[in-house]
This record gives C-alpha cells, sequence and structure tokens, in this order.
C-alpha cells in the first residue's frame, strides 16, 4: 500500500486493526531479497537490480522480465510500478499471481520493473552517507522527483530502449505528477496510470489524518533531532500516543479509519501485509507531505521564509503547476468513493487541470466502492481495475 500524508500512523497499529494467516510472501532479511521471496517462488523470472542516483542513494529494483510462461513479443514493452510513502516494492505482491499486478502485467507480455524508494529495507546505501547519521535523511519527495524517478527511468530506458509506462499509487501518483509538471521524464514516457491519485489533500475525510497534518508534530520532530521517521521507533511511537489521546480517535481500526472502509480485502492479505511493512522514510517527507494538507498548495518544501530565499531565491517555496503537464501524454486515473486520502472533492480538483487534455488520451475510472487499499490489495481489483489499465496501455 502507498499511503500517502499520515498513513504512517495507521501503519504503526495496523497490528491491532486486523487478523488473519501469514502465509505467503514471507518477509525478508536485507540480504534476501524481494525476488526470492515473492516473485521467483511463483514461477516467475527475477532480477535484483541496483541503481545509484546523482545524489548517491543507491536503489533496488526488482525487473520481472516475462510471465511465468514464458513466450510473447521479444521487444516487451517496460512498465515501471512505484508504491508510495512507509511502504515498499513489496506491497505490490501480497496477492496470489493472478490478482497482483506485477505479475499479471508480466503474464500479459509486459517488462515489469518494481521500486524501492530511498530509504526503504532494501533502498538503504548510500555512495558516502551512512543511513544512521542525520544527512542520509535530509531529503522529501522533492528529492523522489528530481533523482529517484530519473535514475530509474535513465536505467530502464538504457536497458529497454523504449518508452515507458508508468504505474503509481498514492505518493507514487504525486512525483510523477510533480515530474511532468516540470517537463521530466516526458521524453522517456509512453503513458501514466494513476491509482489512488495523490495531489491535494486539504478534503481528505479521516479524523486522525486531518489531525496529524494540522499538528506541528512533525517540525518539532525535525527540531528534536528525529530524521529518520522509523514507524516501529520510540519518537514516533510517542507522535502515535499523542494522536490517540485525542477524542473521536479510533486507534484499534486504523486502516480504515485512515483509508476509508475498504471493501475487498482478506485477512490473509493483510496478515502478510503486517509482516513485511512498515518501512522507514525522512521526517522531512512526512513534514512535506503535511505541508500540503495544511496549506491546500501543490509546492516544493517550505524552509520559511527566511531559508527559502537561501533554497529558492523567494519567500515562498516554488509550485508544481500541474496544467504545465503535456496534454498528449496518455493518462489514466482510477479512483474510489469511499477513500478518505485520495477523496473525491480532493481528485475532482486535480481533474480540474486536465480539463484541456486530449480527449483521446486521457481516461478515468470512478469506482464507487473502493476505498484507498483496495486499489492495492483488493482481491476483485484485477477485474474492477487492473482490466482497465492493462487495456489503456495496449491503446497507447
Amino acid at each position: 500500500m502507498a499511503f500517502s500524508v499520515v498513513v504512517a500512523v495507521a501503519l504503526l497499529v495496523l497490528g491491532c486493526c486486523c487478523d488473519g494467516g501469514h502465509a505467503g510472501v514471507v518477509a525478508p532479511p536485507e540480504a534476501f531479497g524481494i525476488c526470492p521471496s515473492a516473485v521467483t517462488i511463483h514461477g516467475y523470472k527475477c532480477q535484483e537490480i541496483q541503481v545509484t542516483t546523482e545524489d548517491g542513494y543507491i536503489l533496488n529494483l526488482q525487473r520481472i522480465p516475462e510471465g511465468r510462461r514464458g513466450g510473447g513479443p521479444k521487444k516487451k514493452q517496460p512498465v515501471i510500478i512505484q508504491h508510495g510513502v512507509l511502504v515498499d516494492g513489496t506491497t505490490w505482491l501480497l496477492n496470489s499471481p493472478d490478482q497482483n499486478l506485477p505479475m499479471i502485467l508480466a503474464d500479459k507480455g509486459f517488462d515489469v520493473w518494481i521500486t524501492n524508494t530511498r530509504g526503504t529495507r532494501f533502498s538503504r546505501r548510500h555512495t558516502s552517507l551512512d543511513p544512521d547519521s542525520k544527512e542520509y535523511w535530509n531529503w522529501s519527495w522533492d528529492q523522489l522527483v528530481a533523482y529517484d524517478l530519473p535514475a530509474v527511468f535513465d536505467h530502464v530506458s538504457q536497458e529497454t530502449g523504449q518508452k515507458i509506462h508508468y504505474v503509481g499509487h498514492s505518493l507514487g501518483t504525486l512525483i510523477i505528477l510533480a515530474s511532468l509538471s516540470e517537463g521530466r521524464l516526458v521524453d522517456k514516457l509512453r503513458s501514466v496510470a494513476l491509482l489512488s491519485p495523490i495531489a491535494y489533500l486539504s478534503h481528505m475525510t479521516t479524523a486522525i489524518g486531518a489531525l496529524a497534518a494540522r499538528s506541528f508534530v512533525g517540525e518539532l520532530t525535525t527540531l528534536l533531532g528525529v530524521a529518520e521517521f522509523n514507524p516501529k521507533g520510540e519518537a514516533v511511537g510517542h507522535f502515535l500516543k499523542v494522536l490517540c489521546a485525542n477524542q473521536g480517535i479510533n486507534c484499534y481500526d486504523l486502516l480504515t479509519a485512515l483509508t476509508g472502509h475498504n471493501c475487498c480485502l482478506n485477512s490473509s492479505t493483510v496478515g502478510l501485509f503486517l509482516m513485511n511493512e512498515p518501512q522507514s522514510t525522512s521526517t522531512k517527507n512526512m513534514v512535506h507531505l503535511a505541508q500540503i494538507a495544511r496549506h491546500g498548495v501543490l509546492a516544493k518544501y517550505n524552509y520559511g521564509k527566511i531559508f527559502n530565499l537561501f533554497h529558492y531565491k523567494e519567500l515562498r517555496p516554488p509550485i508544481y503547476n500541474l496544467s504545465n503537464i503535456p496534454h498528449d501524454v496518455p493518462i489514466f486515473i482510477s479512483y474510489g468513493g469511499r477513500d478518505a486520502l485520495s477523496d473525491v472533492p480532493d481528485v475532482t480538483h486535480l481533474l480540474d487541470h486536465f480539463k484541456l487534455h486530449d480527449v483521446d488520451k486521457f481516461s478515468v475510472q470512478f469506482i464507487d466502492r473502493y476505498a484507498h487499499a483496495d486499489f492495492i490489495m483488493g482481491v476483485d481489483a484485477h477485474d474492477v481495475v487492473y482490466s482497465s489499465l492493462v487495456a489503456f496501455f495496449d491503446k497507447h
């Protein structure tokens, strides 16, 4: 699952919300890798690949070059699949092969590349910085836009020699939208699929999410020197306790409280999720996401007026203007009526930026009964979402 802004809080205590079997994908140690634990065990070829960003972060990718039965076109179309905050690429692989998106795409003849963002368990290396240092965690999603996505796209483009389809969920949608608004990656991109898109967060309907976003706990945590936002750590645990002390906050079913009433999860998949997640991110990243919710503007990290002058040479951080996204980029958007994070009013705001988009290059799917997690772990997502996504890719 790739949640936005305050999903960290849910991930801290998801173990309180659900129970179920723990058979299936085993949480792999760092030396083991996602390929052997979640892909090759199902009969697929899989490669563990390392890519280094311009600012020195060493990212781990998984490549599924073909389906279980092989065959298909010799020159397969590449697809990059990007998770969101506080999780890693494993979350795409928790359901069975006929239900999870990477394996469905591989079986349909695509060359699948799964990302793992900096700071997650398999992408915690740097050419010079130690993950135990504050310097390692001095980044927000601005750097995912400026460095991580370009590094991954450059590598996939060089390896395949083709333009690339992209799938993002939640934060994975935000960073591609911001990239395209600045003219990045356009020359390497074939089409974009946005599941539970996040660009605006002002109207999210989760009480605990809104409370966390309005608070200044993130900034205070940064000032106190907690650079790594570790959901299993003491500082973030204290943050959770503070939120749970508020009247009306249900800390025993935070998955529903934060993401909305997911219609189509089974307990065994949620159990697998709890074995594998959450992952660390930077506190600065969480603060940046909270800034979007509080200010209602999609902008670069706000350092405060004086420091903004130093970083940007202006008092306010620059805006990511989504109206600058080229009108001929094929875009598929799928969102849910019960989603408490990627909520309908904020998605409607996002869609306003595409009023002038080429009609034959723009497709919107609304699923009234779906909430945030259904797009990743829903047992019927294959039929409800992924079939439409694949059809869109085939068209473009």
